[in-house]
């Protein structure tokens, strides 16, 4: 018997205590993890998984990409009430809250396996047994901040040389921010692509802190976030231009003249590449700020049905659960698939083909509700019909989800995060009363999610941010070079930390 065999054995035997996994500690992840600590009923324990030493709060990342002195303060300690932290050899003889690093290789209906993701680590792989999962795992960052480098990028030569390695270690992550820093600092002229609130939020930053540079932002679209109100456009151009950053809307970038170079080392001349209708632009850096991959491999390799071939996310059901649907209701499905694609191309053709766009991977959101916003409009068309899932013990969060239309950010995870808890935690409560039967329905009353409105919040340069909230647009003037973090730190359980307790 294996290691990892012998281990998972042990936690199915001796060690009898049911099992809550939660898999992603980022700001879904932890929601999850602190709603069920708090309401899970004895004999249960939760298992929250991430990769990282601590959370790494992403969207302040491109700031402290180009702004030296607080890249210490983008990862934050993990702590989460009634919740510790575990090695990975002592995660099966736990019968209380944990948390664990590793790196989850495999997924089945009711199994993980994980694995160390330290270098130098004796432990083995570990095979765990669950009962409930909350998928959580997010998405692949673009490449400006995704420190992880899952996409290896455009090789050409205006990539300087790698980013060093990240193994999920803060001081890991800390160098990488300072590398990055560097990069920028060098550069005579950066060309931003993508008009996402990360890319506008890159282009702003580095204009600002570095006015003599020439900075392009070139975005395919004619709008600047499109998926937000067409003021969130307007305000956002007027602050890159108040910014000298050049914008080019409506053009594509050449690939194909990213691998000619266009100036020797050293060579006063800047580095040009092209649009696609020929316009060339000043380069010496590229920053992609083009989008983001739903992490939703592992569903994939589980069960090919539940992923979307097309967009790389996860079907779920309102309740946030997995969506298979069983073999007598795939026919039936299929065929209201039909109908609802010719009915969602109805609806895209009247309101235009940004509708359909991807919205930007990142965005700013300051202060969180403490209920989920209702969407001001009814859905139309349900992106997915089954009512019944063969996976209803697994639920699927965030930006994995495709979670009718919601914008991909923090406080959407969050919010689902909290229906995939409470929903787990009625189940629990159900399944473990006298007289409930498996032939019962256990989801006739469970909760659904409804997106709220779009809300989002975009630096333009240091001081000045444009936002929409409630359907209302606005910009501030009160920014500040850390963009307020210490309000991050509270939220997850830290509060009044000073500059140097944020280094622990």
């Amino acid at each position: 018997m294996s290691v990892a065999t012998k281990a998972s054995h042990l936690s199915a035997t001796e060690f009898p205590t049911k099992t809550v996994v939660v898999l992603g500690g980022s700001y879904g992840g932890s929601r999850a993890a602190h709603l069920l600590a708090e309401g899970i009923p004895q004999g249960w324990r939760v298992v929250l998984v991430d990769r990282n030493s601590h959370r790494n709060h992403f969207y302040n990342f491109s700031r402290y990409a180009v702004l030296a002195g607080h890249e210490h303060k983008a990862f934050i300690p993990y702590n989460i009430n009634n919740i510790t932290s575990s090695s990975l050899s002592d995660l099966p003889s736990c019968t209380s809250h944990v948390r664990v690093q590793a790196t989850i290789t495999s997924l089945d209906d009711h199994r993980i396996t994980l694995s160390p993701n330290l270098p130098g680590s004796q432990e083995s792989d570990l095979d765990l047994e669950f009962d409930y999962a909350i998928y959580a795992l997010g998405s692949h960052l673009p490449q400006p901040i995704d420190l992880w480098n899952h996409q290896k990028g455009v090789k050409s030569s205006l990539q300087p040389s790698a980013i060093s390695t990240y193994g999920g270690t803060k001081s890991e992550g800390i160098s990488s921010l300072q590398e990055r820093q560097k990069r920028v600092e060098a550069a005579r002229s950066v060309l931003v692509v993508g008009g996402g609130a990360l890319g506008i939020q890159f282009a702003s930053d580095i204009a600002a802190i570095y006015p003599q540079k020439r900075v392009t932002l070139l975005h395919s679209r004619r709008r600047l976030l499109p998926k937000f109100d067409e003021a969130m456009h307007e305000e956002a151009l007027q602050g890159l231009q108040e910014l000298n950053v050049r914008v080019v809307l409506g053009e594509r970038l050449d690939f194909e003249s990213l691998q000619h170079k266009s100036a020797t080392p050293g060579s006063p001349e800047p580095r040009v590449v092209r649009t696609l209708s020929g316009r060339e632009i000043p380069a010496d850096l590229l920053l992609l700020c083009t989008g983001q991959t739903p992490n939703t491999g592992l569903l994939r390799d589980m069960d090919p049905r539940a992923v979307s071939p097309d967009t790389g996310l996860a079907r779920v059901l309102r309740t946030m659960q997995l969506c298979v649907p069983p073999p007598s209701e795939s026919h039936k499905l299929q065929a209201d698939d039909v109908l609802h694609y010719l009915k969602k191309l109805t609806l895209d053709a009247e309101e235009g083909s940004e509708s359909s766009s991807p919205s930007s991977p990142t965005s700013t959101h300051a202060d969180m509700p403490s209920t989920s916003p209702l969407s001001s409009t009814d859905t139309l068309v349900e992106p997915h019909l089954c009512q019944k899932t063969l996976y209803s013990n697994i639920f699927v969060v965030g930006d994995a989800a495709d979670a009718f239309d919601a914008i991909k950010a923090g406080h959407t995870s969050y919010y689902q995060a909290e229906v995939a808890a409470r929903n787990i935690l009625r189940l629990i409560s159900r399944n473990e009363k006298v007289g409930i039967t498996a032939g019962d329905n256990l989801d006739s009353e469970l909760e659904e999610y409804a997106p709220g409105a779009p809300a989002i919040k975009v630096t333009l340069g240091i001081t000045k941010s444009v936002y929409e909230s409630n359907g209302v647009v606005g910009t501030k003037n009160d920014g500040v070079e850390d963009l307020g973090v210490s309000v991050m730190w509270a939220a997850c359980g830290m509060r009044d930390v000073s500059d140097e307790d944020m280094f622990a």
